[in-house]
């Protein structure tokens, strides 16, 4: 059976009533609906007048370009040139999907950007509204026009701009300084009526002193304690980590019972306020943070100061724990009061001196004079009521790491990268220099808090029991065995020396101290 119309056969045949010939359905009805006519007779013809023929389904021939490779060649050419065709509309497709993709990912970066900044300018803000809200109650009765000049003596300003643009400090008024010598006159009163207490460890239970615990309490991907301090009341330990965040542990318990997050950079110092639970923290995002305890052991931010513009590397506190000092590497140390967060004098040196900033200070027992170490080897002693430089000690190599001042207040302890060396400060010269051995270094010194015994870190722990000028300093134990510890950073005494507290690089608070009943540890 042959279409009449396409001559070829039909895969749905249909027949005129009228005429008898055999049509593809789909091409008689598209010409009926034209034209109204039989295509081959030319006679009207409706589609009431065709009838479906049922035959079997047909077979379409092959065509002719099939029946000879040249034509089957070319058939297959032309399949792959529409298959080329149709992968390269694709390509172009996919090209300008990628093209608005990323032209959409560059907008959604730029709006986190612009959200980043106006973020950062919103906490600027208020920090700024903070900080004149505390120094508002301040300005009107403290004398609000002393500037501390950079001789360390204050001079009458007008509250304008001084120079570089900063605005001048309130300075330290009368009454504080009243309270500061009031502070030194009380402690030096004590200090001649004071014994050494019953409680207090034994030289020769030194010998027995040995590891009990080792925590490892900051992150492993950047480890490393920096800096350590006890609470004076409890047995509770802060350390300052490389990781950025402080950690505060229960000793007794063995636990974590906070972790301080906020700094940006390493936590150079770490010191508790025996007062209202306060904690303080500096940085080396240039920063120093102020924490509030609470009595389920949590911290929370109270204020952040941001009077340095370089690293903050020591923070010490004052006897009467109503203001600190902090020191930094930009050659400034700032005098604050505690309770309003407020820079009452920052400190800096004249323009001829070398040094290149402060690495460590500390206060004297009494709170009259501070000790600050530079990274040029030299040790200044400063009268904090006038803010001038009284003395200056030389002789190391190297930066001065670490601080330290007897209780007794005659003793002061340096260390650099020549060892650690003993100052008499009633005769302001060195009397006793510990130099390191050719293998061993030392990081840190710390005083316990009676002044009977020294400590000294870094490659290895010893402990001195401390004597006068003319008397020997005896080594009372060594901890030799810290393999796999790293370098010891930090030192500090517990409660009448019954324990050392060791912070070091490997990201371990280490306790020494006697062996607990029981315990299978050895020296």
């Amino acid at each position: 059976m042959i279409c009449a119309i396409s001559g070829e056969a039909p895969e749905e045949p249909v027949v005129s009533k009228k005429s008898g010939l055999l049509f593809e359905r789909r091409l008689v009805e598209r010409h009926v609906a034209d034209y109204g006519k039989c295509p081959v007779t030319g006679e009207p013809l409706t589609m009431d007048d065709i009838v479906a023929v049922k035959t079997n389904k047909a077979v379409k021939p092959r065509p002719l370009q099939a029946a000879s490779i040249p034509g089957l060649l070319g058939m297959f050419q032309n399949e792959w040139d529409a298959l080329m065709l149709s992968n390269f509309a694709l390509e172009q497709q996919l090209h300008t999907a990628r093209q608005e993709l990323s032209h959409a990912l560059y907008q959604h970066d730029a709006a986190c950007r612009v959200i980043a900044r106006i973020k950062k300018e919103r906490d600027e803000a208020r920090e700024l509204l903070a900080q004149a809200d505390r120094q508002m109650p301040i300005s009107t009765g403290a004398t609000a026009n002393s500037l501390v000049v950079s001789n360390g003596k204050r001079a009458a300003e007008d509250e304008e701009m001084g120079p570089g643009g900063k605005r001048p400090r309130p300075g330290i008024s009368d009454a504080i300084i009243d309270e500061l010598t009031a502070c030194n006159t009380t402690l030096s009163a004590q200090r001649k009526k004071r014994q050494i207490p019953e409680s207090l460890a034994a030289a020769d239970d030194f010998q027995s002193y040995t590891q009990i615990s080792s925590h490892p309490l900051h992150k492993t991907s950047k480890p490393g304690i920096l800096s350590i301090d006890i609470h004076p009341s409890e047995d509770i330990i802060a350390t300052g980590g490389v990781d950025s965040n402080a950690v505060i542990f229960d000793r007794t318990a063995g636990q974590i019972l906070s972790i301080l997050t906020g700094h940006s950079k390493k936590v150079t110092c770490v010191k508790f306020v025996p007062r209202e639970e306060m904690f303080i923290t500096s940085s080396a995002d240039k920063t120093v943070r102020l924490w509030q305890g609470s009595s389920e052991g949590n911290y929370t931010t109270q204020h952040v100061l941001k009077d340095h513009t370089a690293e903050v590397q020591a923070v010490s506190i004052h006897a009467t724990h109503n203001y600190f000092v902090t020191a930094s590497l930009d050659n400034t140390w700032c005098f604050y009061d505690l309770s309003s967060a407020l820079c009452l004098a920052q400190v800096a040196e004249d323009e001829a001196s070398t040094n290149k900033g402060y690495t460590s200070a500390a206060f004297h027992p009494d709170g009259l004079i501070l000790g600050t170490g530079t990274t040029e080897a030299v040790v200044r002693i400063w009268d904090v009521k006038s803010q001038s430089n009284v003395a200056q000690f030389d002789g190391h190599q190297g930066p001065v790491t670490s601080i330290s001042f007897s209780e007794n207040g005659y003793f002061l302890a340096t260390v650099a990268q020549d060892g650690v060396k003993l100052w008499d400060l009633r005769k302001l010269k060195n009397f006793r220099p510990f130099s390191k051995d050719e293998e061993a270094q030392t990081y840190a010194a710390e005083f316990d808090h009676s002044g009977s015994y020294l400590a000294t870190v870094g490659s290895d722990i010893r402990v001195y029991q401390t004597a006068g000028v003319r008397q020997d300093w005896n080594l009372t134990k060594r901890f030799e065995d810290l393999s796999g510890t790293g370098k010891v950073s930090s030192v500090k005494f517990g409660r009448d020396a019954k324990y050392l507290a060791v912070g070091s690089m490997d990201r371990n608070l280490r306790i020494y101290g006697l062996p607990l009943p029981g315990s299978m540890l050895e020296d």
